[in-house]
């Protein structure tokens, strides 16, 4: 006897939205396309449409040139040009202008820019400079990397066309308050995040808009993605602009994060700094009760932790997020697409 389709079975998924920072959501992303083209998602269509909303606010000028540190990590980690030892910058890249910069004395000379990835720059610094914004940057430097693999199924968003910037306030005790201000790409590579971070601050972000094609790509999702970026400065940006964590909230899809805190730390990155620096909890947990539940206000409908972290399940869930325990280190595309089967599972039994 001939089986029939199940009738009540939920629809395939064929729109996801993720909001993402640099290292930890491109590899999490990675997984993702990867469990969508070997047909490893339950539930998520072949075909399904991937909208990326990169965190743009902690870009900065340097040399007079505009990078854009997580939408770079994004396209060049899917694209296939990622330096993987690094976990940022081009493969096989050379300094010889960073070496030269130097020669002449010209700061900052710990912020290094290889040879291959000032392409990149002197393109969308070019383009910027003509009047275009940042989203038609990125969508035209996005022609080359990601393109000729993913055609019309996936689209990489800057999360605002404004200049945001992310600052860093750290104790020093020559200044009269008793501390300074650095960007946030000197607190990440000059200082390495080893110094307290006393405060964070988002210079202009209060006044940005979302970029083109934004709010379309949350409120038509089937399924929203928080993956394991960094919750205040990269996916907190992202949800920072007005109008985004609304948007966020009123989807109706469903709205599903994995944690980036193993244990009682981060992976890699400084998640558990940032925590810190604005009273945060620095547990999977703490987490997911920063982002809320949305049946109380919050972003979340479901969330992920790591086994080692499964007596926190029943916290989250009193909390009104519908939890779960499984493996959460990204060690191979394989490992990262069974973490995302696992997200659309949790949240998808409930549609």
């Amino acid at each position: 006897m001939e089986s029939t389709p199940d009738s009540t079975a939920a629809p395939a998924l064929r729109s996801l939205t993720v909001l993402s920072g640099g290292m930890g959501g491109a590899r999490f992303l990675q997984g993702l396309l990867h469990g969508i083209a070997a047909g490893t998602l339950p539930g998520v269509a072949p075909d399904a449409h991937v909208t990326v909303v990169a965190n743009n606010a902690d870009d900065w000028w340097v040399h007079g040139l505009k990078v854009c540190p997580d939408l770079d990590t994004v396209m060049y980690t899917l694209g296939d040009g990622i330096d993987l030892e690094r976990g940022w910058g081009r493969r096989a890249e050379t300094w010889s202008a960073k070496e030269e910069l130097a020669a002449y004395g010209v700061e900052p000379t710990w912020f290094g820019l290889g040879d291959r990835d000032i392409a990149t720059h002197l393109v969308r610094t070019q383009m910027l400079e003509a009047g275009y914004p940042l989203s038609q940057v990125t969508a035209a430097l996005c022609r080359r990397w990601l393109t000729p693999t993913y055609g019309e199924t996936l689209s990489l968003l800057p999360m605002t066309d404004d200049r945001v910037e992310t600052h860093v306030a750290v104790a020093d005790a020559d200044a009269a308050s008793g501390k300074r201000v650095v960007h946030f790409q000197e607190y990440w590579v000059r200082l390495r995040a080893e110094v307290p971070a006393e405060q964070v601050v988002f210079v202009g972000l209060d006044r940005s808009t979302p970029a083109p094609g934004v709010i379309d790509a949350i409120a038509g999702a089937d399924l929203v993605v928080l993956p394991p970026s960094n919750p205040v400065v990269s996916v907190g940006t992202i949800l920072g602009v007005p109008g985004i964590r609304d948007a966020v909230r009123n989807t109706p899809g469903k709205v599903v994060g994995l944690s980036p805190i193993v244990g009682d730390s981060h992976v890699r990155g400084m998640a558990r700094q940032m925590l810190t620096a604005i009273g945060v909890e620095v547990s999977a947990a703490g987490v997911a009760l920063n982002y809320g539940a949305r049946s109380a206000g919050g972003v979340l409908d479901g969330w992920l932790v790591d086994e080692r972290d499964a007596e926190q399940v029943a916290r989250i869930e009193a909390a009104g997020i519908r939890a779960a325990a499984v493996p959460l280190m990204m060690t191979d595309h394989d490992a990262t697409a069974a973490m995302a089967a696992s997200a659309v599972d949790l949240v998808r039994s409930t549609r």
